[in-house]
């Protein structure tokens, strides 16, 4: 276990990769930014384990890979089963033959994370697993064709839920992921952007220096998927957070902090405007629809708000 030390600059970042170019990840995709950081930011010993998706398609297509350290590979819904499986096989080695532990870093999707591989992260959750989930949300399940699934927000337009003339759009709500996890008692879960760095590394930090499970969730911008430009893919990122859409929070020890405090939000309009996903939203006909999103938005806001106890 590392002891926690922020950094204030990205400049204090290690230059040292272990995650080599030349991937095949899409233009615009920023889940290389959030793979770079953490592979950074956990100390080695260290081990990757990949459920099917994106990532695990896009860096590891045979005879090449992106990964420098220990990686495995596995289906789509067991990825933290697998990791609770090899952090209690090094356990036993530690104790019985002086193997040093190494930090286990799980990678997921949305659809390996909130969907397919809920019940086994819930399983290593209730264990105590030793172990840093990282969940790349691109907001619908990218690898396979641009479905919907519960990380989907309410309105966007998917191959399964086509923005049309009787329903516009996935009518759910997103599911609350790190709600969920601080339901299982861990100590520490947060959220990330990759339009703020610095506060991304600190937290994946910080997560290397906790004892037992933490679960991490990560925006992550899908130009193929949500139809934008690739070159916006951090203004959009960025968007998300300013528009309290994607708020920026962790939990520490029982404990809510609110790192960006969004005082005076920007037009959710500026964000879905950028997303080809959203742009049935803006036309007058739906406009009930971005109204009760915007209602749902602050409401999320206000209920953070309170658990920060940060009075308005």
């Amino acid at each position: 276990m590392s002891q926690f030390k922020p950094i204030k600059s990205l400049k204090e970042i290690p230059v040292k990769e272990q995650f080599a170019p030349g991937h095949r990840l899409c233009a615009g995709c920023t889940i290389p930014q959030v793979v770079r950081l953490a592979l950074k930011a956990v100390p080695d010993p260290k081990i990757v384990v990949n459920a099917t998706g994106c990532l695990e398609v896009a860096t590891t297509i045979f005879p090449y890979t992106s990964w420098k350290i220990p990686w495995v590979h596995n289906a789509f819904e067991n990825a933290a089963a697998t990791a609770g499986g090899i952090e209690a096989a090094f356990r036993i080695l530690e104790k019985k033959r002086g193997i040093k532990k190494p930090k286990i870093i799980v990678f997921g999707g949305d659809g390996g994370t909130f969907d397919i591989g809920l019940q086994a992260l819930s399983g290593a959750l209730e264990r105590g697993h030793d172990l840093i989930y990282i969940c790349y949300d691109n907001e619908a399940y990218m690898n396979t064709g641009i479905q919907r699934s519960s990380a989907t927000p309410k309105g966007a337009a998917t191959t399964t839920s086509p923005a049309g003339r009787v329903i516009p759009g996935k009518q759910e709500r997103k599911k609350d992921l790190i709600g969920i996890a601080i339901a299982h008692g861990v100590s520490y879960a947060a959220t990330m952007n990759p339009a703020y760095p610095t506060d991304m590394y600190n937290k994946l930090l910080k997560a290397a220096s906790k004892k037992g499970p933490v679960v991490l969730h990560y925006f992550s911008v899908c130009p193929t998927g949500w139809r934008s430009d690739p070159s916006q893919s951090i203004e959009i990122a960025r968007l998300a957070v300013q528009t309290r859409i994607f708020p920026l929070y962790e939990y520490e020890d029982g404990k809510y902090k609110i790192n960006i405090l969004v005082k005076k939000p920007k037009p959710i309009e500026d964000y879905f405007k950028l997303q080809g996903r959203f742009r049935h939203l803006l036309e007058p006909k739906n406009k009930w629809l971005l109204e009760e999103i915007k209602k749902d938005v602050e409401e999320n806001w206000q209920r953070l708000l309170k658990l920060a106890e940060i009075s308005t």
